[in-house]
């Protein structure tokens, strides 16, 4: 490897849009572990393949371990797997780590990942599929006498930003499509198969489908950023003038633990449903905004924050979880704070959002707004801290019908929402553009 317009093609070629490069300190290097900042967003930028959490013991302290699928980067270009690797995430800091990037790797770095010299490089770049490459180059070299002299890097955390070509000004690209998409007026309601076909849709969440289609995102298995590394949320609107009010499902994870786990949505929904309040027999319904604190109403559960500091608003117990708890005290549902973490991950570091009116005439159609939401560089733990005032709730909507026959039909949806004006209070960074 000769210089930087080498090593950038190397990752281009490996279906990476962005290079994420952290100067390495004394004490960043294999023994110590490499610090990766003060705060869980590099998990928005580095996908994660599971995370377990680790309590303390009389030689540890407390802490998640996320496995990643990672890579060196040789000078001779061939990528070699380093299996061991992981972060390392001490919630009480908080801080990330990464760690085991050396162990059983053939043609690692290791001469330059084991000495304490500062002013090392370290680049990482994440392919559509979810690896994370890595290569590291000398204070010295070529590589990083070039990086240091480029002016005006984007930052991001601990790192400065390099967008590849194909993500180069891709927050402008953003905004001249949207600004395309907003100048046809009404477009008529469809989706896109996985091989980019178009198809019609009539059902009531199709605009987020249309907006992804005029974008040519087509469905994925893995969790990655919609449109130039950009999540797109499209919301619904009354008044394109009214952005602020409206509500944005941000997640629907299934719960990982309590009784709804263990014995099945059937005997949640029959233990905790109530009839359908609209007179449709033969029916149980779960609904209803869950706000942390607050016992609901109908359903006589209370969503808790359990492991969550409410005064500094960090993770305290790595075995925290979000839950549903009964008047007896029973976990009635909860999504453990390792899942959502991963759930939470990646995605959310960009985000878009797009408000929409839709008409019903001959064909369902939707116009999108002139105002866009964007969100950069967000946190799990501010997603938290806005549950814990009750900004993000949990709103489901499960049901089951026909529930004296033999073979019920369940729906299960479970959503954390939020109104749209709290959206600034999950990203560092935010700004309303007007196309």
């Amino acid at each position: 490897m000769n210089n930087l317009d080498q090593l950038k093609k190397l990752f281009e070629t490996n279906q990476c849009e962005k290079l994420f490069v952290k100067t390495l300190s004394p004490n960043d290097n294999s023994k110590n572990q490499v610090y990766l900042g003060g705060s869980f967003e590099v998990l928005n930028l580095l996908p994660i393949t599971t995370i377990i959490n680790e309590e303390a013991g009389d030689w540890n302290r407390e802490r998640f371990k996320a496995s990643i699928d990672f890579s060196w980067i040789a000078n001779d270009g061939t990528l070699n797997v380093a299996p061991n690797a992981q972060l390392i995430l001490y919630p009480k800091y908080p801080e990330v780590r990464f760690s085991g990037f050396l162990k059983r790797c053939q043609k690692a770095p290791s001469a330059l990942m084991t000495q304490r010299t500062g002013g090392r490089l370290l680049f990482l770049g994440v392919t559509k599929g979810g690896k994370i490459l890595g290569y590291v180059s000398d204070v010295n070299s070529q590589i990083a006498n070039e990086f240091n002299q480029i002016a005006d890097k984007a930052i991001n955390g601990v790192f400065q930003v390099l967008e590849l070509s194909k993500l180069k000004n891709s927050r402008e690209k953003l905004i001249n499509e949207m600004r395309r998409i907003h100048q046809l007026g009404w477009v008529v309601s469809k989706r896109l198969d996985s091989n980019g076909l178009i198809l019609p849709c009539n059902a009531s969440n199709c605009g987020g489908y249309t907006l992804e289609a005029e974008l040519g995102i087509t469905p994925n298995g893995y969790s990655e950023p919609d449109y130039l590394g950009w999540e797109i949320k499209q919301f619904a609107v009354s008044n394109f003038s009214r952005i602020e009010s409206s509500v944005i499902t941000l997640m629907t994870p299934e719960p990982t633990s309590g009784f709804y786990k263990s014995d099945g949505v059937k005997s949640f929904l029959r233990k905790y449903g109530y009839p359908d309040k609209m007179g449709r027999e033969d029916r149980l319904n779960f609904g209803g905004i869950h706000k942390v604190d607050i016992p609901h109403s109908t359903t006589g559960l209370t969503m808790e924050l359990i492991g969550f500091d409410k005064e500094s608003g960090k993770i305290r117990n790595t075995a925290g979880k979000i839950a549903l708890i009964d008047q007896q005290g029973n976990e009635a549902a909860a999504w453990d704070f390792t899942s959502m973490l991963k759930h939470w991950n990646r995605k959310h570091n960009q985000a878009c959002y797009v408000p929409s009116i839709s008409l019903k005439k001959e064909d369902l159609q939707y116009s999108f707004g002139n105002r866009l939401i964007l969100g950069e560089q967000t946190d799990f733990q501010f997603f938290l801290s806005l549950m814990n005032r009750g900004d993000i709730y949990y709103d489901p909507g499960i049901k089951m019908e026909h529930i004296s026959s033999d073979k019920p039909l369940v729906k299960r949806r479970s959503q954390f929402r939020v109104k749209s004006k709290f959206l600034p209070d999950l990203y560092k960074s935010n700004s309303i553009v007007d196309l």
